[in-house]
């Protein structure tokens, strides 16, 4: 058995997971470490301290200095996982984004207690969006006047298809509450905030279908707040695309 079986880690399935997955596994070597550690410091005290050894309490404290040794080796080895490892790992997750042109991309739109997708059609652009204009039946804001959404793809709501071993784009935001968009596989995770458009990257190296959640308590339907991720071979994602409705003819209701 290895280590992230273990662990319980799930099957893997994006290019930037095995970073993840390392940092897991290190974080867990130090707390075993750690509680190794302290489990036989504690011991060693109930033996070295008993009360048949030390009838008298002693009121002068810690003479030695291997405690402060300790503690200093303890904080640098989590400053070399933090520099070494996360810091790393979050600047590339942030700032080496993808160009659209060169991703799939996508809006996702969080609701009690559901995932609204729209992707946008063959001229890559959106169409324009108002807040004025949301309601239940336009979780995007976008303007029916505006030739550049008719093109959009809409496939309804909780369900993400994408093509295999191509970055995608998720530009995510909330309409209600704080909710958290969350692949398990592709060790993905990143909350979605009521006015705020957060965009986030990755690359889907294996197909299959996986479960979106929601990882951030939403509110009493929270448990149901569930989607899928299907990751297809680039052929068989240009069939599925050319057939889902797009925006032009699609009066789509959410509610």
């Amino acid at each position: 058995m290895n280590i992230e079986t273990l662990l319980g880690l799930p099957e893997l399935a994006s290019q930037h997971g095995a970073e993840v997955d390392k940092l897991i596994i290190y974080v867990h070597y130090l707390m075993a470490a750690l509680f190794v550690g302290w489990l036989a410091y504690f011991l060693y005290c109930l033996v070295r301290f008993r009360r048949s050894r030390n009838p008298r309490a002693d009121y002068h404290g810690v003479r030695g200095h291997m405690s402060t040794w300790l503690e200093v080796g303890i904080a640098a080895i989590e400053a070399i996982l933090l520099l070494g490892f996360a810091v790393p790992l979050w600047a590339k997750v942030v700032d080496e984004f993808p160009s659209d042109e060169d991703s799939t991309v996508m809006r996702v739109v969080a609701q009690q207690f559901a995932w609204n997708i729209r992707y946008p059609g063959e001229d890559g652009v959106f169409g324009r969006q108002d807040a004025k204009l949301l309601g239940s039946d336009n979780k995007f804001g976008y303007d029916p006047n505006d030739p550049a959404g008719d093109d959009d793809v809409i496939p309804g709501v909780n369900d993400i298809t994408v093509p295999v071993n191509k970055p995608v784009v998720v530009k995510l935001t909330s309409l209600d509450v704080i909710h958290s968009f969350k692949l398990y596989n592709l060790r993905v995770n990143q909350d979605a905030i009521p006015g705020l458009m957060v965009p986030i990257h990755f690359v889907p190296t294996l197909p299959g279908k996986y479960q979106i959640v929601c990882a951030q308590l939403c509110g009493n339907g929270h448990a149901q707040m569930r989607g899928f991720f299907t990751v297809l071979e680039p052929d068989k994602y240009a069939e599925w695309l050319a057939s889902q409705p797009k925006s032009k003819a699609a009066a789509i209701s959410f509610e």
